[in-house]
């Protein structure tokens, strides 16, 4: 899948491109089936809530097929090395969850000021691609993003390690508001199957789930491979050590496998 000019430049002004629907509902049923039975399990990859509720689930393209094949998907894989001129691998990977009633905030912050403090990442050459595997509404804890804030380089920032379960280099409210007052803040809904692709020093968060509806999100982190890291700090399953290039698989390579695993059930 490759990039119009018009999303190329829409990219470089806002910072993200959200693309409804990229993906099939037999495409996320899968994928949906077995995030629910990864969450289940009692591996150190899983991380939970206070409440016992899932959080985080890292590198599920190392341990789960259908993740890795979605890991390796040309709608996602291409559009990104076609913005960064050349090959990518997988830095990070990760279903986040907000569960019912359970799912906490993630403050306001940018991911490359991470990448770049914890794992000496040498330049914002990496981004997300979000996949949502449930409906975001704007009641269950829809991800929050400040347009055009990744043009402001890389921001001061604090290590919070309490507020969430997950450590983060967090912006002060005053950074914060500055930046929404020029900006704007916008929180983009859609269907299960939409994907959101921003850049990686874009600010966002997102506010806790207090309702019925799951709102469950891959993260797929993708660096150009001369970007790699440089220092390990962290566990090798949320920072990875392998900067071997993604080759992507054939675009129906995940749908035939929700065929076959639709059979066997």
């Amino acid at each position: 899948m490759k990039l119009t000019d018009e999303q190329l430049a829409e990219f470089d002004e806002l910072g993200y491109l959200f693309t409804p629907s990229c993906f099939s509902e037999a495409e996320i049923q899968v994928l949906r089936d077995e995030a629910e039975e990864i969450y289940k399990s009692d591996r150190k990859e899983v991380w939970r809530e206070d409440t016992g509720a899932p959080r985080t689930a890292f590198a599920a393209h190392t341990y789960n097929e259908a993740f890795r094949l979605l890991g390796s998907h040309p709608r996602l894989i291409d559009p990104v090395s076609q913005l960064f001129g050349e090959q990518v691998y997988m830095h990070q990977y990760k279903i986040n969850a907000k569960a019912p009633f359970d799912g906490a905030v993630w403050q306001w912050h940018q991911d490359y000021g991470t990448w770049a403090r914890d794992d000496g990442m040498p330049e914002p050459r990496a981004m997300n691609i979000a996949v949502f595997l449930d409906e975001v509404m704007p009641i269950n804890g829809p991800l929050m993003f400040i347009p055009k804030s990744h043009k402001g380089g890389t921001l001061d920032a604090s290590h919070d390690t309490t507020t969430t379960s997950y450590p983060l280099w967090t912006l002060d409210n005053e950074t914060v508001t500055e930046l929404a007052d020029a900006g704007g803040i916008i929180a983009p809904t859609g269907p299960a199957g939409s994907v959101m692709m921003f850049h990686g020093n874009l600010v966002h968060a997102s506010p806790p789930n207090i309702t019925p509806y799951p709102r469950k999100i891959v993260y797929l982190t993708l660096n150009a491979v001369s970007n790699h890291i440089t220092q390990f700090k962290r566990e090798d399953w949320i920072a990875h050590r392998d900067f071997t290039p993604i080759d992507p698989v054939s675009d129906d390579a995940l749908l035939e496998y929700a065929r076959s695993h639709s059979k066997a059930a």
